[in-house]
C-alpha cells in the first residue's frame, strides 16, 4: 500500500503583495518583518486603596485661594498698620493711609482676628503695643514741693542769711540717678553713667532709657509722659536727666486738651501748649522727689535745625528757671560751639588736644561729646548737692 502524501511544508516568509514581488531584493527578502510597535500603554484603573481620584485645581482656583489667604494676613495685621498709619507725620499720606486702615482694623476686631496677634504680643511681653495712647496726665497744680531741704537757722536781724544746707550723699547713702530721652540722650547718657561709676557717692539706675524718633509732642508714637511717672515711682531716683526736643521741631501735637489748636512751629499756642508738657513733666519728677536736669540741643550742621532747636531751647530753659532748686538746664548750644561761634565737630579736650565730639550726621554726639555734657551734669549735681563733706567726716 503506497504511502499517503506528505502535507506541503510552510513557507519562509510570509509572501508580498504582488507589486513588491519584483522590486524586493536579496537582502529584504531575507530580513525578519520589523517588530510590531508596543500597545499605546492605557491609564491605571484606581485600586479600591487608592481613595478618591486627585483633582487638579485651575488657576483660577489658585489665585482665589491667594487672595483669601492675602486678605486673612491684612486682617491680622490691620491694628499694627492702622498704629503705624496714626504715627505718621501729618500731611495727606497720613490721611489717606488712616482712611484705609481704620475700617480694616475695625472688621479685624469685629471677626476676632486681632486676637492672635494681641496673643502673640503678650507672650513677648508687649501688650497694648497696637494701642493709640494721647492722653497726657500733667500735675494740675504748677507749683511742686521742693527737692531740697533747708535747715533753719537763727540769725540776728540784719545779718545776711545763710545759704540753705544741701543735702549730703555718702558712699552708704548713694545719689540715685535715672537717664532718660530721645536718641540725643544715648551717648551723653552713658557718659554720665561712667563718670557715676567712678564716683563712691553717686549711682545709676536703670541704665540709659534713650528712645529713637520720640519726644514730647506725640505721646501716640511713645507715651512719655506715662514712662517717666512710673518709671520715678518705680526706680525713686534723686535725679532724673533729660533730653528732649530733637523730634519735637514741627507744629503737629497729638493728646491736645479739648477745644486747643496748634498754630504754626513756634507760634504762640505753640509754645504754650509745649511749655505745659515740658513743665509738666518737671513737676511729676519733682513731686517724686528728684531733682530734674534737662539737656538743651545743640547747634546742628543745618541751619534751619538749628533755628528751631532753638525755639525748643527756650521754652525748656524758660521752664527750668520757673523751678529754681528743683531743676536745672545745661545749655549745649554754646557748649558745642565753635571758634567762631558755629557748629563744629571738633573741640579741644581738658589736654588741649583737638577731639571729635560731633557724629557724622551733624546732630549727634561721639563719646568725647558725651563726655563733656557728662562733666557739665557732674558739675551741676555738685552745686545742687553734698557730695564730698563724707569724705572729712571719714578721716
Amino acid at each position: 500500500m503506497p504511502d499517503p502524501p506528505r502535507p506541503p511544508l510552510p513557507p519562509l516568509l510570509p509572501p508580498l503583495p504582488e507589486e513588491e514581488d519584483e522590486t524586493r531584493t536579496l537582502e529584504q527578502a531575507a530580513a525578519p518583518p520589523p517588530p510590531a510597535p508596543p500597545p499605546r500603554s492605557q491609564p491605571r484603573a484606581p485600586k479600591a486603596d487608592d481613595g478618591p481620584a486627585r483633582r487638579l485645581w485651575s488657576a483660577g482656583h489658585a489665585l482665589i485661594v491667594c487672595v483669601l489667604a492675602l486678605a486673612i494676613a491684612v486682617l491680622l495685621n490691620a491694628p499694627g498698620a492702622h498704629k503705624s498709619a496714626f504715627n505718621k507725620s501729618d500731611g495727606w499720606q497720613r490721611d489717606v493711609a488712616l482712611a484705609v486702615t481704620g475700617p480694616l482694623a475695625g472688621v479685624s476686631h469685629a471677626l476676632l482676628l486681632d486676637r492672635p496677634r494681641k496673643a502673640v504680643q503678650a507672650l513677648m511681653g508687649r501688650s497694648g503695643e497696637d494701642e493709640i495712647d494721647t492722653q497726657i496726665a500733667l500735675p494740675s497744680s504748677p507749683t511742686p514741693t521742693p527737692v531740697k531741704t533747708t535747715t533753719p537757722t537763727k540769725r540776728n536781724p540784719g545779718s545776711t542769711p545763710e545759704p540753705p544746707k544741701k543735702v549730703a550723699f555718702t558712699p552708704k547713702h548713694k545719689l540715685s540717678i535715672w537717664i532718660a530721652g530721645d536718641s540725643l540722650v544715648i551717648t551723653p547718657g552713658y557718659a554720665i553713667i561712667r563718670a557715676a561709676g567712678a564716683s563712691p557717692v553717686m549711682q545709676s539706675v536703670g541704665g540709659v532709657d534713650g528712645r529713637i524718633a520720640t519726644g514730647l509732642t506725640r505721646p501716640d508714637v511713645y507715651n512719655w509722659f506715662d514712662e517717666i511717672r512710673s518709671r520715678v515711682k518705680e526706680l525713686e531716683p534723686k535725679v532724673v536727666v533729660l533730653d528732649f526736643g530733637g523730634n519735637d521741631d514741627k507744629a503737629y501735637m497729638t493728646g491736645l486738651p479739648e477745644g486747643v489748636t496748634i498754630d504754626d512751629f513756634g507760634g504762640s499756642v505753640w509754645r504754650r501748649e509745649y511749655a505745659r508738657r515740658v513743665g509738666g513733666v518737671m513737676d511729676v519728677i519733682n513731686r517724686a522727689g528728684a531733682f530734674v536736669v534737662w539737656i538743651g540741643l545743640p547747634q546742628t550742621r543745618s541751619p534751619d535745625q538749628t533755628a528751631r532747636f532753638d525755639v525748643v531751647n527756650a521754652v525748656v530753659e524758660k521752664q527750668a528757671r520757673k523751678r529754681p532748686g528743683r531743676a536745672a538746664y545745661i545749655d549745649t548750644y554754646r557748649l558745642f560751639a565753635g571758634d567762631d561761634g558755629g557748629y563744629t565737630q571738633y573741640l579741644r579736650n581738658l589736654s588741649g588736644d583737638l577731639v571729635l565730639v560731633r557724629s557724622a550726621d551733624g546732630v549727634h554726639f561721639e563719646r568725647a561729646g558725651g563726655d563733656i555734657i557728662a562733666r557739665e551734669v557732674l558739675k551741676e549735681l555738685n552745686e545742687q548737692f553734698d557730695l564730698t563733706s563724707w569724705r572729712k567726716k571719714s578721716r
